[in-house]
């Protein structure tokens, strides 16, 4: 038997084609029936309501809550023309008021008039954030809504005890009631919705134990129960919640210790057990698990005995704080810890002593203060640790003499006394003398020589010029000199016009960086191979010397982060030049968004850490031209160009042209008046306001760059930006994180953790922006708040319901921005901040810093004036609400 295998090919190749069309056309038979369903479920979603009850259950919530006819007009259809309803098949499933405003009759006598949702059997969620519904939560919400999955009441002067009924929503996977006035004890039955993924009862006044059954909840991600008066001790059971990641039992009164069960919780990230009555039990053993951990807050409660190791050991650690504890021992190796590096460390307040022989280079942040260290202290700069309140060696404000001798005699141990030995002292003061005596020979030798060659000028010699030895100046067509001529006197170094004229190609076009408003800005590079920024002051184009003050500024003050200048030419009749350090990775305008392909124009955007560094850079170069100098200087040019980056992304500010001292300020000084008689000699002096307000409000537009990403808000104040501020200030609230997510930056990449700080940024950028520039907080304190984020935003600093006033609850923001707020409102009075509104300023919208929709002042409240970074009381948000 002989087999034609020809003929077996082509059969099979037919039949693997017919195959081939067969699975295509049922593909495309599947791709017809989903689309058919697709425009079935949109039409389903635009057909009337279908359900004569449904619909009048809603008409009755809209009579009982005073809804206005606005967003839930009586003659339209609810699923397609009421605001917050949703429908699916034609029947309610959603329905949310968060956002919607009562009628004048509603708001005077607002309550919890809901009785007509037990119709909607079907609702899966009811969302009322915002919205006051005072009275308490009906007990039929546990019986009468079998398919609700989300409950939402924050923030809506909820008062009462949590009705047990909510047990029996066993659908229910997310329960906010946060920031009410709920009491009674947690009720047990909310341990049977095992589906539940978040449950927030924080900011109330709920008394009694955490119900030990809630180790049945096994979906919960994120517990806070945070800001109420529980008692007792944190129940172990909770070490059953293998999927949390969130959990915040801080400001409450639980006791004992911390349950080392708790280091099964794998996949926390964030844990907040501060301001308890909690004390020390092998925490070693319970951080060393808790791997994933990235802030610890422990602060305030009664943990002793050393700092547990464990926290060495931890890789994704970036805050800390056990400030307010009774920790005490020596500083271990904790700055050795490749961990530590970019951290935030809080050891504030304890017991802590011995000497510290380490660098704090490696971190972020770390407080050290109220402890009893001793010693001198190697490489410290004050830029990134505090070390008030110690015992410590050539450092001011430390612990007086008496009081560290006390504590370290009560323990057996030696102090130093503040002091050298004997034999060392006695040398210092043999040297001391001999310095004195040096010094004053030295200065009768000068007051000699300054008589000769002053005599000598009285008799014709030719002058010099500069800080170089250039030779007699020639008659006739000789450049005169600046008008004051001490103000150069070797600031950098002098260069010839003939050696910048070579270094940048004769100031060719390929080498110019930009065109300035005081110059033009030139790459060069010198005989020696360093590369530098040259700025040719033509004083053609600008008619008086503005480089005068830059030079006068650089011979008075200094800071690293102030663009380095290297020196100065003068000696050309009409083109001054100035040499600064270049700048490798430019300014933050062109590296915000950098091109890394020419032929497709990608971009390659900074990273969040990186912005988070360099707004703190251009925040210590401000604080420091606002705080540390006299007279305080106002930049006056704060944009994304003027903030200049090296080839490690450290900030140098640039644009110092503009600077002049502060409207206003009584210490007029030389560096004052100079700055002045520039500023104003240069038509520069009505540009900008001359107050550091004016710098806070710029800086403001910078971090909001930081955040959106876009580019080009900073420099300018037309109406178009104006516009898109006052809409992007709407989405930044203290109370609601997500909304934030809606203007970040879309090429940026950022977990839960990095969403905070970006929250955190927001947030202070808002308050930069208030309208009012005695409201505007200090850069110094703007300083503090970007090196600590997460304190910004921690949960237990938002405002609850009522303030708290005992001084145990007083949150981290308010105990932090509150100096400055009487401050302003003092130098409101002052000339230059008199009813000064910033031209082209914005109407704010939203809760923090806002003046209601009818723009109406409650200067009569002191709360009013609190809430320039965090919100403010419910009552205030509810007066607004009535205009």
């Amino acid at each position: 038997m002989s087999f034609d295998f020809t003929t077996t090919s082509s059969s099979l190749k037919e039949m693997e084609a017919k195959a081939k069309k067969l699975i295509v056309l049922v593909e495309v038979l599947f791709l017809v029936s989903l689309l058919i369903r697709c425009v079935t479920a949109q039409q389903q979603q635009r057909l009337p309501l279908s359900s004569a009850v449904e619909r009048s259950a809603l008409l009755d919530l809209r009579s009982s809550l005073g809804l206005r006819s606005r967003d839930w007009p009586i003659k339209a259809d609810p699923c397609s023309s009421w605001k917050g309803v949703k429908c699916e098949n034609r029947v309610v499933t959603g329905v949310s008021v968060s956002g919607l405003r009562r009628t004048r009759v509603g708001r005077l006598n607002p309550r919890f008039r809901v009785d007509s949702l037990a119709n909607l059997t079907r609702l899966t969620s009811f969302n009322s954030s915002g919205f006051p519904l005072p009275g308490s939560i009906p007990d039929w919400f546990g019986s009468r809504l079998p398919a609700l999955q989300v409950l939402d009441l924050r923030s809506c002067s909820v008062s009462g005890s949590i009705p047990g009924s909510l047990g029996n929503l066993s659908r229910l996977s997310f329960l906010y009631l946060s920031d009410n006035n709920l009491n009674g004890s947690v009720p047990a039955t909310l341990g049977q919705l095992n589906r539940l993924s978040v449950l927030d009862l924080s900011r109330n006044s709920l008394t009694g134990p955490i119900p030990s059954n809630f180790s049945l909840l096994v979906n919960l991600a994120r517990l806070d129960m945070s800001s109420n008066h529980l008692s007792e001790q944190i129940p172990t059971g909770l070490s059953s919640l293998s999927r949390i990641q969130f959990l915040n039992l801080a400001n409450n009164n639980l006791t004992g210790s911390i349950p080392v069960e708790l280091g099964n919780l794998d996949e926390l990230v964030e844990l907040d057990l501060s301001k308890n009555g909690l004390e020390s039990k092998s925490l070693d053993d319970l951080f060393s698990r808790l791997v994933r951990l990235q802030v610890i807050v422990l602060s305030e409660n009664k943990l002793d005995g050393a700092l547990p190791a464990a926290f060495l050991s931890m890789p994704n650690l970036r805050f800390l704080d056990l400030s307010g504890n009774n920790f005490t021992g020596v500083f271990p190796s904790l700055i050795s810890s490749g961990n530590a590096t970019g951290a935030v460390f809080n050891l504030s307040n304890n017991k802590l002593y011995g000497a510290l022989n380490s660098s704090f280079g490696k971190f972020s942040s770390i407080d050290l203060s109220s402890n009893y260290f001793q010693g001198k202290v190697a490489d410290y700069n004050g830029r990134n640790v505090i070390l008030d309140r110690n015992c410590l060696q050539a450092l001011s404000n430390q612990r007086s003499s008496d009081d560290c001798r006390l504590f370290y005699t009560e323990r057996g141990l030696t102090f130093d006394d503040f002091s050298e030995p004997e034999a060392k002292r006695s040398r210092k003061w043999i040297f001391i003398l001999v310095g004195v005596l040096g010094g004053l020979g030295f200065i009768v030798i000068l007051v000699v020589m300054l008589v000769l060659i002053l005599r000598r000028y009285d008799k014709g010699i030719p002058k010099q010029r500069g800080c170089a030895n250039v030779g007699p100046v020639p008659e006739g067509d000789s450049t005169p000199p600046p008008k004051d001529p001490s103000i150069v006197s070797c600031v950098g170094d002098s260069f010839a016009y003939e050696q910048l004229l070579n270094a940048t190609g004769n100031f060719s076009a390929t080498n110019l960086i930009k065109h300035g408003h005081s110059g033009d800005f030139f790459k060069g590079v010198l005989e020696s191979g360093i590369t530098v920024v040259v700025k040719k002051v033509s004083l053609h184009s600008i008619k008086k010397e503005s480089y005068m003050t830059e030079l006068e500024l650089f011979s008075k003050v200094s800071h690293a982060r102030l663009v380095p200048l290297l020196g100065q030419c003068l000696e050309h009749e009409t083109d001054k030049l100035l040499v600064y350090k270049y700048m490798v990775c430019g300014d933050l305008a062109s590296s915000l968004h950098r091109v890394t392909d020419l032929e497709d124009d990608s971009l390659q955007s900074l990273d969040w850490i990186t912005r988070l560094k360099i707004a703190i850079g251009a925040a210590e170069g401000l604080s420091y031209l606002h705080h540390e100098c006299n007279p305080p200087l106002v930049h006056r040019d704060v944009q994304a160009s003027s903030i200049l980056l090296d080839d490690k992304f450290e900030v140098r500010l640039g644009s110092l042209s503009n600077i002049c001292a502060q409207e206003g300020d009584s210490n007029q000084n030389v560096l004052t008046r100079l700055l002045r008689r520039q500023a104003s000699e240069s038509g520069l002096s009505g540009s900008s306001p001359a107050i550091c307000a004016h710098d806070v409000y710029c800086f403001g537009k910078v971090l909001l760059e930081l955040v959106t990403g876009k580019l080009g808000i900073s420099k300018s104040d037309d109406a178009t930006t104006r516009e898109w501020l006052e809409n992007t200030l709407s989405h930044i609230t203290m109370y609601d994180k997500e909304m934030v997510s809606k203007i970040v930056d879309p090429s940026l990449i950022i977990d839960e953790d990095l969403l905070e700080e970006v929250w955190a940024m927001a947030i202070v950028a808002r308050s930069c922006l208030n309208p009012k520039p005695s409201r505007r907080p200090p850069m110094k304190y703007i300083l503090k708040a970007l090196e600590n984020p997460f304190k910004v935003v921690r949960e237990e600093s938002f405002s609850s319901a009522r303030l708290r006033t005992t001084s145990s609850r007083r949150s981290w923001s308010t105990a932090f921005f509150g100096s400055w707020r009487q401050s302003s409102l003092e130098s409101s009075t002052l000339p230059g901040h008199t009813n000064r509104e910033f031209t082209g300023s914005l109407k704010q919208s939203g809760r923090v810093g806002s003046h209601g929709s009818g723009g109406i002042e409650h200067s009569s409240s002191n709360k009013r004036l609190s809430s320039e970074i965090f919100p403010e009381p419910v009552e205030i948000q509810e007066i607004e609400r009535q205009y």
